[in-house]
């Protein structure tokens, strides 16, 4: 009876301990970014473990004159044995479809093949994206979303463009626009196309799905607004299809698509702005963000309008910092 006693003592010990390690494992290992942080993590939990069972042995016991501190030991040789768990993030990755923040920060890196052709091929769109990136993480720092992964989102989003980069306006620097000698209809396929083709070329270069993600959704199902336009313009007496100058979609299923489906469309239009002053940045990112809500592209996304309102603030103070602006205080 006292050998059973005993014994429940120590299981109910043993399980209180590894709920402790599990615990710190959860709050340490949430944010590896850097490959001296697993070093910290393995060691943090290592010590959490030696700690906690020599505060049970010493509680249960009344003395540390029958404990082995061979046990230590032990502990030390188990937490430099999880630093061998690296290589089997990335077939745990494969095997179920997820994307470490080791794979997030090794995919932002500027350096790698994939951008590094964007960057050649479409010089314009990169800068772009980069642009895009850098509002993307600091909407989605704001309201606590996974700034990391929305990061990688943006600087991918518009892979597609590679196959055509003179069609888009931000790789024309010969000032000859190829949309002249086509069809409002024709000019509007080709810029939707840019992604399907970037799709593609993201399944092709082995990217994951999470980040594919945000290449499918970052125009949701809007129009392309200024051949829409040009058609009906050119054809008045004609009813003009929408469909034929949307985008597939689907819509933004998320905050993260939904932050990088705002920053791109505030990034793109603000190259518009003439003579940009604070009342005009603040009265801009309103019309467009407003414009895609009554569009209803955020209602698959899981975004509050108070998370919206936030993002349109960070925005406006982004804008008014690319620009330069001082505030304007009242005469």
């Amino acid at each position: 009876m006292v050998r059973f006693s005993v014994s429940k003592i120590y299981l109910g010990q043993d399980w209180f301990l590894q709920i402790i390690a599990g615990i710190v494992t959860i709050l340490t290992v949430s944010e590896l970014y850097k490959r001296a942080n697993l070093f910290i993590s393995v060691g943090q939990i290592t010590l959490i473990y030696i700690i906690a069972y020599f505060a049970f042995f010493v509680i249960h016991e009344g003395s540390v004159e029958t404990l082995k501190w061979e046990t230590f030991i032990w502990f030390v040789l188990c937490g430099l044995a999880t630093l061998f768990v690296q290589p089997l993030i990335y077939a745990y990755e494969k095997l179920f479809g997820l994307v470490s923040d080791v794979s997030l920060l090794e995919l932002s890196d500027t350096n790698s093949k994939l951008l590094k052709e964007l960057s050649n091929k479409a010089p314009g769109t990169f800068h772009h994206s980069l642009n895009v990136a850098n509002l993307a993480e600091a909407s989605a720092n704001e309201i606590g979303a996974n700034a990391m992964l929305v990061r990688v989102g943006a600087l991918y989003h518009d892979i597609g463009k590679m196959k055509s980069p003179t069609y888009y306006t931000e790789n024309q620097s010969t000032g000859i626009n190829p949309h002249d000698e086509l069809s409002s209809k024709e000019s509007a396929r080709i810029i939707t196309d840019h992604v399907i083709n970037g799709i593609e070329i993201a399944r092709k270069n082995n990217l994951p799905d999470r980040v594919i993600d945000f290449i499918r959704t970052h125009h949701g199902t809007s129009v392309v607004y200024y051949f829409y336009m040009q058609e009906k313009k050119d054809y008045p007496e004609t009813e003009v299809d929408k469909l034929d100058f949307s985008y597939p979609g689907p819509k933004p299923f998320s905050k993260e698509t939904a932050i990088l489906m705002m920053c791109d469309s505030i990034e793109a239009a603000s190259k518009s702005l003439k003579e940009p002053t604070s009342t005009k940045i603040e009265a801009f990112v309103e019309n467009i963000i407003n414009k895609q809500i009554e569009e209803g592209q955020f209602l698959n996304a899981n975004i509050t309008f108070k998370e919206i309102q936030s993002i349109k603030k960070v925005l406006k103070h982004k804008l008014a910092n690319i620009y330069h602006l001082r505030i304007e205080y009242p005469e």
